[in-house]
């Protein structure tokens, strides 16, 4: 009798000691849960705040790039404002260093043709007439191809934009009246441009 006593204690003392140790696993087992989800709770918050970094990052370097970008076809446009200024102060310049150098040998060019009127007149200076002829032709063609363009006034109708009345006269019929009758100097163009008026006599 004795000994079954002894016998159910020790297994209700072995139960006890199994209950405890079920239950030290069971709370060993909870710690370790809630260790778990906090160590996966900073995670979710470590790769939350990574992420916004990265954002705020990519955001920056867009912002820095637009404004390079900006800066870029700002100096891209200027330089292409200074470029087409350049050139084009380049062609003025050229145009009007040959304008100046044309209009200096406009009287040179009366002159071979008063020279011709009055060659024609003689004769005997055949020969020397032909060689100015050609000398003059040649002239002529070297400026023609600089741009210069002879002014084509007599029978038209008078144009202040062209022509420069040095008097009138009485017209010698209807259809001459406003219109240039006579020529005293030949006025020119160069590349579409006056360089010099012709001066005329106007019908009235």
């Amino acid at each position: 009798m004795a000994e079954d006593i002894n016998t159910t204690d020790q297994d209700l003392t072995s139960q006890s000691d199994e209950n405890e140790h079920v239950d030290i696993e069971t709370d060993d087992s909870e710690t370790t849960n809630s260790a778990d989800e906090n160590e996966e709770k900073k995670t979710k918050m470590n790769a939350k705040k990574e992420v916004k970094v990265l954002h705020e990052k990519v955001d920056e370097l867009e912002a820095n790039l637009a404004e390079l970008n900006d800066k870029y076809l700002r100096l891209f446009s200027e330089f292409d404002n200074y470029r087409k200024r350049t050139l084009k102060e380049r062609v003025e310049l050229t145009k009007t260093a040959s304008e100046e150098l044309i209009v200096e040998l406009l009287p040179v060019l009366d002159d071979f043709e008063r020279a011709l009127k009055s060659m024609e007149t003689m004769a005997e200076n055949k020969n020397t007439t032909d060689g100015v002829k050609l000398i003059y032709s040649k002239f002529v063609n070297i400026l023609s191809r600089k741009g210069l363009e002879a002014l084509k006034s007599v029978g038209n109708d008078f144009d202040t934009d062209f022509h420069e009345a040095l008097t009138n006269i009485p017209a010698p019929d209807e259809d001459m009246k406003g219109k240039v009758v006579d020529e005293i100097e030949k006025g020119y163009l160069l590349g579409g441009k006056v360089i010099r008026f012709a001066k005329v006599v106007v019908g009235q």
